[in-house]
């Protein structure tokens, strides 16, 4: 049985120096094949009927464990706006936004530096913050419901946050927080919204390093069309960066597990990032300025 298990949001899946940080198709690294299929417990993996008509949503219910229908990597920046360069996928940057993307060198994207010239924050030890957690490593999400607020804890980083659904507003020049002041509502039976303000503008918005300002409002749209599927949807408005409002995650498709489902740990790690630089950055940026 493999005893340890390391993915880091640093290294990528296919620069795999370890076994134990590979992936395939978005989902987390998993343990040598078994039959019957096992989780980290050693209990059995019970699958997901298949084929069966999806049963109506509960009113108001975001609660359960979701685990992404699609790749939630975004190792190229926000899904639905990735750093690819094509055309319709340029933001609408202001020139301020511009002047603060120079400042920014990611590992992946069309902007992309050497691994061992990076200056993401992530990779130094920064939390990723948000809307950085919905927008790289979107992986296994637990959401917890309460009558005073929603609790969301995410399998990348192992971090959660609070979203208040007591009536508060959002406060005013407030001291910044990576993962900033969340409020949220039901706008239906079906669909609650997240306006989150007050982040910390060291973060990125994302892998590509798009950048924010501190007047950052971030809006989350979950919307659940039936029992085993939830949908998210991310829009930036920061008029400091950008002309107008963009979506960056577009109706993210989640599935519902079992509430048995093991959620397995998944860091970034200081100690494995060195390893993979000793092993393929530092040797890959020594290579190109020969």
């Amino acid at each position: 049985m493999l005893k340890r298990m390391v993915a880091t949001g640093v290294v990528l899946a296919a620069l795999t120096f370890s076994p134990a940080i590979r992936s395939q198709g978005g989902k987390p690294a998993s343990p040598p094949p078994t039959e019957p299929p096992l989780d980290g417990w050693g209990r059995v993996i019970t699958p997901l009927p298949k084929n069966q008509k999806p049963a109506p949503a509960p009113k108001r219910d975001l609660s359960g464990i979701w685990d992404p229908a699609l790749n939630g990597n975004q190792v190229l920046g926000a899904a639905a706006m990735p750093d690819d360069g094509k055309p319709e996928h340029r933001l609408p940057y202001t020139p301020a936004g511009v002047e603060k993307l120079k400042t920014t060198k990611p590992s992946n994207g069309i902007r992309s530096v050497l691994p061992a010239e990076t200056n993401d924050p992530v990779v130094f030890g920064d939390p990723q913050g948000m809307p950085r957690e919905d927008l790289f490593e979107l992986r296994t999400t637990q959401i917890l419901q309460r009558p005073e607020n929603v609790v969301m804890l995410y399998q990348f980083g192992r971090v959660w946050r609070v979203v208040w659904t007591d009536g508060r507003e959002v406060p005013k020049d407030a001291e910044p927080r990576w993962f900033g002041y969340s409020v949220g509502k039901w706008v239906d039976d079906y669909t609650f919204v997240i306006e989150t303000t007050g982040t910390d503008d060291r973060t990125w918005l994302d892998r590509a390093g798009r950048p924010h300002s501190e007047d950052l409002r971030i809006e989350e749209r979950f919307h659940r069309p039936d029992r085993d599927h939830l949908e998210l949807t991310v829009t930036i408005d920061d008029p400091k960066m950008y002309t107008k409002p963009w979506v960056a995650l577009d109706k993210f498709v989640f599935a519902l597990q079992q509430p048995s489902f093991d959620v397995r740990e998944m860091f970034w790690s200081p100690t494995e990032f060195q390893e993979y630089n000793k092993l393929v950055g530092d040797a890959a940026s020594e290579r190109d300025n020969q």
